[in-house]
Formats: C-alpha cells, sequence, structure tokens
C-alpha cells in the first residue's frame, strides 16, 4: 500500500522522483497542443522550406553544376557529403518556428541525402580476403619519417604505397621497412613497398613533368596483379580563381588512359588523388575502377585533413578483384591518414 501512494503522489506531481520519459512526453505533448491550435504553423517558415528545397535541389543535380566559374562543380562534389549536416539544422529551425511548411519540405533533402550516402552508414565489411594493401601520403615535411613508417608497416599491409617521399627522407623510409618489407621501388616521389616480389616497374606520365605515378606487376601467391601507386597534382581554393584544379583533372586524364591501357585483368590503384569519388574531373579513373571504401567499408572513410578529416581524397580502387573490407588507419606525423583495404583475388581471372 505504501508504494501504491508513493506511486500514486509521483503521478500527480508530488515530490517524488519523476518516471523517466515523463518529461519528454509531457513537452511532446505540449508542442503538438500548441500547434493544432494554431492556424499559422502552415504559414510560417516559408523561407526554410526554400532553402530545404535549395538543398534537394543541389544534391539532386550536383552532376551538372558547371565547373566553367572556378570549379564550383568540382568544389560542391568534394565535400557533398557534408550537405547534410544542413537538414537537422533546418530541422531544429522548424520546430523552433513551428512550421509545418518547413517539416514537410525537409523530407525531400532527407531522402536525397540517404539515397546518395545511405549506403555508407552500413558496415559491409567482411572478414575474407587474400592481399591487404595500405597507401599514404607520408607529407615531404613529416617530422618522424621513421615512426611514419614504422606505424603503417605494423598495419600488416603485403603491399604499401608511400606518396610525396621527399629525397632527403627517402633513406629513412627504406631503412624502416626494409625488415617488413623484401622488394621496393621508387619511382620520382612515388613508392611501393611488397612482401612479394616485382617486376616490370615504371613511371606512368600523368603530364607534370615530374614523376609522381608508377606501375609494377606484383606476383602474389594467386597470380600477378598489376599495381598503381599515383599522386594527383594538390587542388586549391582562392578567392579569385575558386576551385583550381586544371592540373589535377589533367593528370587524371593521364592515368585513366594508363590504366584502359592495362592488360593484366587484376587491377589495384593506390594514391593520393586529391579528389573524392564524387568528383566528375577523376571520372576517367573513377569510371573504371570501384572504390574499396564504397564497396566493402564501413562509413565515409575520410581520410584528410588528419587533425579533423573532411574528405576521402586518399583512394584504394580495384579491377578484377573482390574488396573485402577498407577502413583507415591510426593518425600519423603525416596531415594524411593513411587508408587500407583486404582484398580477394579471383585465381579464375
Amino acid at each position: 500500500m505504501a508504494q501504491q501512494a508513493y506511486m500514486t503522489e509521483t503521478d500527480n506531481g508530488g515530490s517524488g522522483p519523476e518516471r523517466p520519459g515523463s518529461r519528454l512526453r509531457r513537452l511532446a505533448h505540449r508542442l503538438l497542443h500548441g500547434w493544432r491550435g494554431d492556424p499559422r504553423i502552415w504559414r510560417r517558415g516559408i523561407v526554410l522550406a526554400v532553402l530545404a528545397l535549395l538543398l534537394a535541389l543541389v544534391m539532386l543535380v550536383h552532376s551538372r553544376i558547371p565547373n566553367r566559374v572556378g570549379n564550383l562543380g568540382s568544389l560542391s562534389e568534394t565535400f557533398l557529403p557534408w550537405l547534410g549536416v544542413a537538414v537537422p539544422v533546418l530541422l531544429v529551425l522548424a520546430l523552433v518556428r513551428k512550421s509545418a511548411t518547413a517539416l514537410v519540405a525537409l523530407l525531400l533533402p532527407a531522402i536525397v541525402w540517404l539515397n546518395l550516402f545511405g549506403g555508407l552508414l552500413t558496415d559491409k565489411t567482411g572478414s575474407g580476403g587474400d592481399l591487404m594493401v595500405a597507401t599514404h601520403n607520408v607529407n615531404a615535411e613529416n617530422p618522424d619519417p621513421a615512426a611514419t613508417a614504422t606505424d603503417v608497416a605494423a598495419s600488416g599491409a603485403d603491399l604499401l604505397a608511400l606518396e610525396e617521399l621527399p629525397a632527403s627522407a627517402l633513406p629513412v623510409y627504406e631503412k624502416a621497412l626494409a625488415g617488413t618489407y623484401r622488394h621496393h621501388a621508387v619511382v620520382g616521389t612515388v613508392g611501393l613497398w611488397s612482401k612479394y616480389p616485382m617486376t616490370d616497374v615504371r613511371a606512368v606520365d600523368i603530364k607534370l613533368g615530374w614523376k609522381r605515378a608508377m606501375r609494377a606487376t606484383v606476383a602474389t601467391p594467386q597470380g600477378p596483379v598489376a599495381v598503381y601507386v599515383a599522386h594527383m597534382p594538390s587542388v586549391r581554393v582562392k578567392m579569385k580563381a575558386g576551385f583550381t584544379a586544371r592540373q589535377r583533372d589533367k593528370s587524371a586524364d593521364a592515368l585513366g588512359e594508363a590504366i584502359a591501357d592495362e592488360r593484366l585483368p587484376r587491377v589495384v590503384l593506390l594514391g593520393d588523388l586529391n579528389g573524392t569519388m564524387n568528383d566528375r574531373s577523376l571520372n576517367a579513373v573513377t569510371s573504371q575502377l570501384r572504390s574499396t571504401q564504397g564497396a566493402a567499408g564501413s562509413g565515409f572513410g575520410f581520410s584528410w585533413p588528419a587533425s579533423f578529416p573532411m574528405a576521402r581524397i586518399d583512394q584504394i580502387m580495384v579491377r578484377g578483384v573482390e574488396p573485402e573490407g577498407s577502413w583507415t588507419l591510426p593518425r600519423t606525423g603525416s596531415d594524411h591518414l593513411p587508408v587500407a583495404a583486404r582484398v580477394k583475388l579471383d585465381t579464375g581471372a
């Protein structure tokens, strides 16, 4: 009886502890009750509704945003996933304004965003894989190249690609990685370290005037694999010029031509492409290869900048092999995060 009296007193607003969720229920009741009695809920928030529709439109037609002015299309596609952040912001504003019109309009950008990126929110990582690969832009100004090399080698990767290798630090990387990898080759500022023999190592001309891409045939236990390592030119966002990416785009086209001419059926591309899979300017490459992150990753796998990753510009892409897992590795002394993947080599290819 004492317990019953206590519960009754609490339900009637006494001094006893409040039941879990009762405060939220009262808040929701007041909100809905207030909205029912307010005929202005459909007239308020028209500006918010228009903003929601514009947000959906940008995501729907991002491929049609022209690049003629400051490469605006590529810039928007680089950070396209982040447009989803505007949805909860507009939702809060719509609730504050008590606008039913804005709430209904917000359904459209939410649906569009989920259609574009919802698949990245699920964990598609498998447990198999014959080969583990990793790539890392080590940063030419890395203060501790030896530690960076040791960290990425500890990942267990069978193949390790490094980009932005300065000549002054190259002996440090070679010494630190020698105990893990018996084979390696360096072309210009990119290099490939392998636990398996490599042949047919050569530079890939990406129209820069200096060497920042290479190709090698790696003799894995499951057969030969053509491995490309590339570091696309950097892009910049400038006040007057906009998103300057002309040289990057030219190099991407050249790399795409080289991959199109590849005769081996199994191809792996490792490197810093300075662009995302959404960027149309990388279509010469992305149209031929699969992203391991999109096929077998968990989340967006952002890799740059390392301090607060906002875009995945470091890529592992494949053709003729099956991605089994893709993820980012812990931060090193670089401004990029290393990325890794496991792939299954189809011996029947």
